[in-house]
């Protein structure tokens, strides 16, 4: 089979697309032919070494759409030629505070979605979708189900609520707008681009900030009031304004920092008289998986897929993400 190899350090420019070896599934699992992939920023982060205990050779992806073409030992041979999306993680564990010892995410170590072909447990495969392209559904799995635990597990978001969703414009951001609105929230978004603003609001945000002005509290403050819920992948210094925006009673949700991690402490008093919790996440439970492709079939949602690229044209996708570009998923055609 075909697969997209990382064998050292270097950026995208060192992925190459190669033949492996043809996986077979293994008693319990399914394999599916790969027809979309997306990528998310995890799969740049290893290229360039910044991600914890790196293998070589690495089959990155954690995303991916496909058909069930053969099945391991143990499993309903009617799943062959179903259409399904993939679980993007194994091994969550009995908590469903948090993921176990063994919880991992699909591709380094264990093979990922860049690939003709991959064997996952035969519970990591849901129904696609019969509304989504193939490339939609691609596009949903990581991103989509990180920022459906942030809004909606941990959040708790309902109708009437006010959310705030930063950096808009990345995948999970993206999603984080969708799932509030889909649950009845008026969503505001932050970001330094004036188009990402703009494609924020046709998508259904009912406004939008420039976080490098400096009053853009005071301005969302005036146009919406104070918020119920951040979903945020920031951090930095500027969670303090984020923090800022929250009413009593907010909550302050979390599941990155690509700022790192602010200079300052925080302002405890205002936190705790508002009574605000601050909550880290991380990616999701099969359970959350199942429930938020239920709401994307009963209500009929689509993710923002920002472009989409042959698998021969992998590597320049991967640029694209590095650079930041995109509003959405990027997505790889395999099929």
């Amino acid at each position: 089979m075909k697969a997209l190899v990382l064998r050292e350090l270097g950026g995208p420019e060192k992925l190459a697309i190669e033949d492996m070896p043809m996986p077979e599934p293994a008693a319990g699992q399914v394999r599916v032919r790969v027809h979309t992939a997306a990528l998310n920023r995890r799969d740049v982060w290893i290229t360039v070494g910044a991600y914890p205990r790196i293998q070589f050779p690495a089959i990155a992806g954690s995303d991916g759409a496909g058909v069930v073409d053969a099945v391991g030992q143990g499993v309903d041979r009617a799943l062959v030629g179903r259409e399904v999306v993939i679980y993007p993680a194994l091994e969550w564990g009995d908590d469903p505070r948090c993921g176990g010892a063994n919880f991992r995410v699909l591709g380094m170590p264990d093979q990922g979605t860049f690939a003709e072909y991959i064997c996952v447990p035969a519970d990591s495969v849901v129904d696609k979708p019969a509304h989504l392209s193939w490339e939609e559904a691609a596009a949903m799995p990581l991103a989509g189900l990180t920022a459906w635990r942030a809004t909606v597990t941990h959040g708790e978001v309902s109708a009437g609520q006010k959310v705030l969703v930063t950096g808009i414009g990345g995948g999970c951001a993206t999603f984080a707008l969708a799932w509030a609105r889909a649950h009845g929230a008026e969503v505001y978004v932050t970001s330094s681009s004036a188009d990402k603003l703009a494609q924020a609001r046709a998508l259904g945000a009912a406004g939008g900030f420039n976080y490098r002005d400096a009053d853009w509290v005071k301005q969302l403050r005036a146009a919406a009031g104070s918020i119920d819920l951040v979903v945020d992948s920031a951090g930095g210094d500027g969670m303090h304004d984020v923090l800022d925006t929250l009413g009593n009673g907010g909550r302050y949700v979390f599941f990155g920092a690509t700022q790192g991690n602010a200079t300052k402490g925080l302002n405890m008093a205002k936190l705790f008289f508002r009574q605000v919790r601050i909550q880290g996440t991380t990616m999701g439970r099969p359970q959350e998986f199942r429930d938020m492709l239920a709401c994307v079939n009963d209500q009929k949602l689509r993710p923002v897929v920002d472009h989409v690229y042959p698998f021969s044209e992998a590597v320049a996708a991967h640029k694209r993400m590095q650079e930041s570009e995109q509003m959405g998923k990027l997505v790889l055609r395999l099929v």
